[in-house]
């Protein structure tokens, strides 16, 4: 699967960025889907993952509470909303896939990155 993120940009302390990341192919259900980030100097970071169907998702907790994945398997898109950014959530984000959900800290399909730029 080939994944196409996009969203990112420069945003205030506490403002809000939805990414979105597009998935090609017909069988987009069949994989669940993670996001991950990178800060500049750090190694990159499990974010929050959700299931085939989107029923169910988890969260780092650095984010949980804040942050909500989604998906939308008719658009083959999957969502990150972000809420409350803080300048500590500055990362390139990116997307990733796998068809074993138990593989999501590990997946094997990635999307190039979206650069978040929250300004204290």
């Amino acid at each position: 699967v080939q994944l196409q993120a996009s969203g990112g940009g420069l945003v205030q302390t506490g403002g809000s960025l939805r990414l979105s990341c597009v998935a090609s192919g017909s069988d987009f259900s069949t994989y669940a889907m993670a996001w991950f980030r990178q800060a500049p100097g750090s190694e990159r970071e499990f974010v929050g993952g959700v299931s085939w169907s989107g029923d169910s998702t988890h969260y780092a907790d650095s984010v949980k509470g804040r942050f909500t994945i989604s998906r939308d398997n008719d658009k083959n898109t999957v969502y990150l909303q972000m809420n409350s950014l803080k300048p500590e959530d500055t990362a390139i984000y990116y997307c990733a896939a796998d068809r074993d959900p138990l593989n999501l800290g590990n997946p094997g399909s990635w999307g190039q990155g979206t650069l978040v730029t929250v300004s204290s």
